[in-house]
């Protein structure tokens, strides 16, 4: 396609439209720097950084000798452990191929479309619909592991909860907040941003969780 062709097709976009990354699913990694840590098999622990990722594996920077075929389990901000084999080692880090299961992949493509959007919706702006404070009621929040936490509900709207709880499910971890289906969004400074799975009507949220 000539450039300029290329280049009209780019100023029709908005510049905050979500990049769903469909390339995901056939393991093209993005660009993503995470902080993170890394255990080997002798189960001593190293810092790194994610470089760059997909569902299928990451480029990871850390000056940690590693060998291939090496299995590590690798931690990162916001998207938890991940069980991998070394593929390639290079000077300055190595890649690695996922060893997870096809929920955990599930889970892990939905963090990964959330974190390399998140600059273009502060949470100013995710905050679509009025949200109404709750005096910290309590309600139950039940993971995908099917742990049970029990929470603060901070404010609810139509679309979302914010909670007040110590715990972190990843971002992008799918949850329940009483009887609604929820995905963590956000975690921050009390506890946790919750976007419903679809909107629910006011009076039946303040009659289910307050």
């Amino acid at each position: 396609m000539p450039l300029p062709a290329q280049d009209a097709r780019a100023s029709r976009t908005p510049a905050n439209t979500p990049r769903f990354v469909p390339d995901l699913r056939r393991h093209r990694r993005v660009p993503l720097k995470l902080a993170g840590r890394f255990m080997r098999e002798d189960r001593r622990e190293y810092p790194c950084e994610l470089q760059d990722v997909s569902v299928g594996g990451a480029g990871i920077v850390s000056d940690v000798p590693v060998k291939v075929n090496e299995r590590i389990v690798a931690y990162f901000e916001h998207l938890g452990g991940l069980e991998a084999i070394v593929t390639r080692a290079y000077r300055d880090g190595f890649a690695v191929q996922f060893k997870i299961t096809p929920h955990k992949r599930e889970k892990l493509a939905a963090q990964i479309t959330w974190l390399i959007n998140r600059d273009a919706f502060p949470d100013e702006e995710e905050r679509l619909h009025e949200r109404i404070g709750t005096s910290g009621r309590k309600a139950r929040l039940r993971t995908d592991e099917n742990i049970t936490i029990d929470v603060d509900v901070l404010d609810i709207s139509v679309s979302g909860a914010s909670v007040g709880t110590a715990a972190r499910p990843p971002i992008g971890a799918p949850v329940m907040l009483g009887d609604f289906k929820a995905v963590v969004r956000r975690h921050h400074g009390q506890g946790l941003g919750l976007q419903f799975e679809e909107t629910h009507d006011i009076e039946i949220l303040r009659r289910s969780l307050l």
